[in-house]
């Protein structure tokens, strides 16, 4: 294994009406406060929010496309919602080596969304399985 403890790796991206609607449909839960904004303006969010595994999802882009990458599969997730998310925002999803086990070749990285302001999101922890490496 080519990893060490304190590796991270992150990216960022707007979220945006089409995400709200495209994981509303992928998902199918319609509840009002991602897909309603009347309603939602009535609740103490102010405003539809991100689903929260529509945030969550992008920390299976980061684990399975960046650290540790493809081949890799996900073991467990857990997640803490701290904040809300709204249409605009601009989300950084952050990783970091935490533990590796190389016998059973799990890494454990702790998992994070923050926003454009800094605020954390999400946070948690992710392990991933990783592939065997191939016989030369």
């Amino acid at each position: 294994m080519n990893f060490e403890i304190g590796q991270s790796a992150q990216f960022s991206r707007t979220v945006t009406e089409t995400d709200f609607i495209m994981f509303a449909g992928l998902s199918g839960d319609y509840n009002p406060i991602h897909t309603d904004q009347e309603y939602a303006e009535n609740t103490f969010f102010g405003g539809r929010i991100s689903h929260g595994l529509l945030t969550a999802s992008m920390l299976s882009r980061l684990l399975g496309m960046h650290l540790p990458g493809p081949g890799s599969i996900y073991v467990s997730q857990s997640l803490t919602f701290t904040k809300p998310v709204y249409i605009g925002d601009t989300i950084t999803a952050y990783a970091e080596v935490v533990k590796i086990d190389e016998d059973s070749r799990l890494l454990t990285l702790q998992t994070t969304c923050r926003n454009q302001s800094g605020s954390t999101v999400l946070d948690g922890n992710g392990v991933m399985k990783l592939p065997k490496k191939e016989q030369g």
